[in-house]
């Protein structure tokens, strides 16, 4: 067990993750400027778009890259100026870090260290887009970016389209299309609300049926970077049987049953039968995951 006692005096310096507007400037909060400015050093997703946000406010602090490809070489770095005393502020291109971007290993690994980690609030689209959505928002299931091949894409919708709570990806220009085709083709029609080019400028909400968004996406050529919010599953379309294992992965399915007591080879052929999937499938799923 852990504790963290945020603001208490320490030797140690702490890692603060601090969201960054998505559109609009102006979203950006006092407290992030102000640690922004107070920290030793700034890990930027990509320091060419940060700086011109440094630029803007007039915050000289210096900047390191922290990304998808160089994340686990910096985290040692990272790790020491931390413990020597130092303040880090990590930041994204836009939102949240950690949320779809890169941040889960670093924090991961600073409260492993037993250092703090102290998380600013700030902007985030994909609640932005729920909220703007009109559908229901008690609850929801934030997915990001679904999978690029399309057998993984309609696997995961096949397994995220039994929930009820509203569903909200990620998605970029190039691929919406396609995505919404597949969201109807094993979600059906369902209402579903896209975002697009949140806070700026040309911010716009299409709302309606799968059906119609598509026609929409059809007529018109998207662009920027998408949210989109997909109403859950209906309680009308609830079985009174409901499967037990519905919110399992095909991997914990497996487990359950080794858990009781079953060889790995009999939960798998118990898992085929209920889910009535090819065993092979089942097989390589389990031992892949």
């Amino acid at each position: 067990m852990i504790i963290q006692k945020s603001y208490e005096a320490r030797d140690e310096g702490s890692l603060y993750i601090v969201p960054t507007p998505i559109g609009n400037l102006e979203d950006i909060t006092y407290r992030a400027l102000s640690i922004l400015k107070s920290v030793t050093i700034i890990a930027a997703e990509d320091t060419r778009n940060t700086k011109k946000l440094l630029n803007h406010f007039e915050i000289s602090t210096p900047l390191i890259s922290y990304h998808e490809h160089n994340k686990l070489e910096r985290e040692e770095q990272l790790l020491e100026k931390i413990k020597s005393g130092e303040s880090i502020a990590i930041v994204s291109d836009a939102g949240m870090p950690g949320i779809s971007d890169p941040g889960y290993e670093i924090v991961k690994a600073v409260i492993d260290e037993k250092l703090s980690v102290i998380v600013l609030p700030g902007a985030n689209a994909a609640l932005c887009a729920l909220v703007g959505s009109g559908l229901p928002n008690k609850e929801f299931l934030f997915y990001g970016f679904l999978p690029r091949k399309q057998k993984e894409k309609e696997e995961e919708l096949e397994r995220l389209g039994r929930y009820k709570a509203t569903l909200i990806f990620y998605e970029s220009p190039y691929r919406v299309k396609e995505t919404l085709k597949t969201l109807h083709k094993v979600l059906g029609n369902r209402q579903i609300a896209i975002a697009r080019e949140l806070t700026k400028r040309f911010e716009e909400y299409v709302r309606g049926t799968l059906e119609e968004l598509i026609d929409w996406a059809n007529d018109n050529e998207p662009k920027g970077e998408f949210c989109i919010v997909v109403e859950g599953r209906k309680e009308e379309e609830l079985e009174d049987n409901e499967d037990w294992w519905v919110n399992l992965s095909l991997t914990e399915h497996v487990e359950h049953y080794i858990s009781e007591g079953q060889s790995s080879k009999e939960a798998i052929k118990f898992v085929a039968k209920e889910r009535k999937l090819p065993k092979r499938d089942v097989y390589q799923a389990y031992h892949i995951e």
